[in-house]
């Protein structure tokens, strides 16, 4: 059984998934009230409520940490003491800020020989999962275009200062990097970026409401991906996304925020895909990965290959 610690709520914190969980139970928090877990959890009178970061890491009986820090601009260093405390460690993206505090993580990961990983389940839930058993079949020939759209609401809890969250490109326009990489399979070679604060309610805030990523491709392709906070509640989605891929035979689309698949090579319209199988869960299988039962489809590299870009592209915007 593994034994898991929380550390704040500031993103999509994992204790639903743990209440009655098989394999792992929720042993102690810090930075989150009883009152924010499920019923059953903050019932739980063994349940040890830590004063400080430091107290939680620092407890014997934790093997597994999950990070969704207050500031996301601490939450690199906390993940690197974290696992230097001999803790896995799972953490919301972004992971980190910079490129130099990735590159950190990962070789404090090798370094102690604990288990790093992001949030990084994107392109194995449905309908994601099934498009890319659609690219791995070969189908769809040589993928040369990828297209993709990630579009939220805006609401006034969002922050105006990019350290608390990470900012538009690196918590919600990862998600389409994902789906380039990931899914799609096609590998980034570069990127530029724009971005803008035009609708942005808050008079000079930094909560920058629309982005646009082009990207080329290591085999000679290219994706484009536009996000944003402009989404409206007349679609009927939290998440209004859409992806299609483009290959030299076919193409394959999401639409709608998943609601809408289609599968068309040559001359035959498929129709939807079917998204019936329930794809790979994500954290399920990082636990199975630390009890030596199964692996994840990706190498840490790869997995954290997306955020990378993301960090690229939102430097490049500096300079």
């Amino acid at each position: 059984m593994i034994r898991v610690g929380l550390h704040g709520l500031n993103g999509h914190q994992i204790h639903p998934a743990l209440v009655a969980h098989p394999n792992a139970k929720l042993v102690a928090i810090a930075d989150i009230s009883r009152e924010k877990l499920a019923p059953s959890q903050a019932a739980d009178v063994s349940l040890r409520v830590h004063a400080s970061f430091d107290a939680l890491i620092a407890d014997p009986d934790i093997d597994f940490i999950s990070l969704c820090s207050p500031r996301r601009a601490d939450q690199a260093a906390l993940a690197i003491r974290a696992l230097r405390a001999g803790k896995h460690v799972l953490a919301e993206k972004p992971c980190a800020l910079t490129e130099a505090d990735l590159d950190a993580i990962i070789a404090a990961a090798r370094e102690t020989g604990r288990v790093f990983h992001e949030m990084a389940g994107t392109g194995f839930s449905q309908p994601y999962f099934a498009l890319r058993e659609v690219v791995r079949s070969g189908v769809l020939g040589e993928i040369v275009q990828v297209i993709s759209e990630k579009s939220y609401p805006y609401a006034d809890w969002r922050p105006q200062d990019e350290a608390l969250d990470g900012g538009l490109i690196l918590q919600n326009a990862v998600h389409a990097l994902r789906f380039v990489e990931h899914v799609a399979g096609t590998q980034i070679a570069s990127v530029l970026a724009a971005e803008t604060t035009l609708g942005n309610p808050v008079a000079g805030g930094g909560l920058r409401m629309a982005s646009a990523l082009l990207l080329t491709l290591r085999n000679g392709g290219l994706a484009s991906i536009t996000a944003n906070y402009l989404n409206q509640s007349g679609t009927g989605v939290w998440g209004n996304e859409s992806l299609k891929i483009l290959g030299s035979r076919g193409f394959v689309e999401s639409a709608a925020g998943g609601k809408h698949t289609r599968l068309v090579v040559g001359d035959r319209d498929f129709g939807p895909l079917d998204t019936s199988s329930p794809g790979i869960n994500w954290l399920d299988t990082i636990f199975s990965d630390i009890e030596g039962r199964g692996k994840l489809p990706l190498t840490l590299e790869e997995e954290l290959s997306p955020t990378r870009w993301a960090l690229r592209a939102k430097a490049g915007l500096a300079r």
